[in-house]
């Protein structure tokens, strides 16, 4: 039976026998396809965390085994087909070829699954996310560079399957020496880039969501890529910086080791205030707020000018973005205090006038 039926595909031509292969090769490979997402597709149980393996495989390598699986399968089917002698090394290199690139979009694939479940991991949304940010910004930087080299492997393998590119190939290295020099000048700016990259992503001078203070702007540090940095400055504009900036040039780091942060309100105020019932009013607000993290809470006088002293009160938080609001309802609080309390006492002008002694009238009327 199995023979008869191969005999009557024989009667075909050879380009619908092909045909038939070709099509076969496809269905085969998106059953596979299929099977697999079904393997993975499960329904979550009850308690189960947010992140799963199979889900994140389903989203990031779905796609590239859509294309990966067919080509396979028509690989294998290739010496089965009719084709003419002509036609065959063709169609094997392109085969070939577009193997290697939905293989390494596979690959690209597999790097975004495990970056995908670092980030479950390392969750940088809680407050203290110091190590979360170290592993994170080190993870950016090694799966853009792990990108960056199947891509230039991807093209190499490519390139070097062609026989003629493959001799144009060795007769470029014999001249590596130089080629290498000019390519040096022509690309250092690059180069340093680059350099200072692995530099930032191992030392860590920076990290992602560390908060910065450059060029006058405050900010989040919100991509670091292989040549610059974007910081998405408070008012969500993104200043966006060379990456050797932040290894040639002294910037604030607030959040380096850890995200407290002490934050200061100065008011300027007459001689006259009364520094004990203000102090006890920075108190009665700060214990109220909960954005006070408890650690520190002082008020002094800093400095002392002939029309004003300035009072600072110091206050810390558990982070940058806290503190800034903290000292804005601790200013707006202590303006409300001294204006119903003490009025006079805000910074006021004084103006004297001179005392004129009146003297008697000497002499006779006239």
């Amino acid at each position: 039976m199995p023979d008869q039926i191969l005999d009557q595909f024989d009667h075909f031509p050879d380009y619908v026998w092909d045909g038939i292969l070709a099509g076969v090769a496809i269905v085969i490979g998106l059953i596979l396809k299929f099977m697999l997402s079904l393997l993975l597709r499960k329904k979550p149980k009850d308690g189960r965390p947010a992140f799963s393996a199979a889900r994140a495989m389903l989203s990031r390598l779905g796609k590239p085994f859509s294309y990966f699986l067919p080509l396979l399968t028509f690989n294998f089917l290739l010496p089965l087909m009719k084709m003419k002698s002509n036609v065959t090394p063709v169609l094997n290199k392109t085969v070939e070829i577009l193997l290697t690139i939905s293989f390494a979009n596979v690959l690209i694939g597999v790097i975004k699954v495990f970056e995908d479940y670092v980030y479950h991991t390392f969750d940088i949304h809680k407050a203290d996310n110091l190590k979360e940010r170290k592993i994170r910004t080190q993870l950016q930087f090694i799966r853009r560079l792990a990108i960056s080299l199947i891509l230039i492997l991807t093209v190499c393998v490519i390139l070097l399957s062609f026989n003629n590119l493959r001799k144009i190939g060795t007769g470029l290295l014999t001249g590596v020496g130089v080629g290498g020099i000019i390519i040096g000048f022509a690309a250092q700016k690059s180069l340093g880039n680059f350099l200072a990259g692995f530099q930032i992503a191992f030392t860590q001078p920076i990290r992602i969501d560390d908060v910065l203070v450059v060029e006058g702007e405050w900010g989040r540090v919100e991509e670091i890529t292989l040549t610059y940095v974007v910081l998405n400055i408070w008012d969500q504009r993104r200043l966006i910086l060379p990456i050797n900036y932040f290894v040639e040039k002294p910037f604030q780091n607030w959040t380096r080791n850890t995200a407290d942060i002490m934050g200061t309100v100065f008011l300027y105020l007459d001689y006259t205030i009364p520094l004990d019932p203000l102090r006890e009013e920075l108190g009665r607000l700060l214990e109220k707020d909960p954005l006070w993290d408890r650690r520190v809470k002082v008020l002094q006088v800093t400095n002392a000018s002939e029309k004003t002293i300035e009072v600072r009160a110091l206050m810390s938080s558990s982070s940058s973005g806290n503190a800034f609001d903290l000292r804005c309802n601790v200013r707006e609080g202590l303006i409300k205090f001294i204006q119903q309390h003490y009025p006079q006492c805000f910074p006021v002008t004084r103006i004297e006038e001179p005392i004129t002694v009146s003297r008697p009238l000497t002499g006779t009327p006239g």
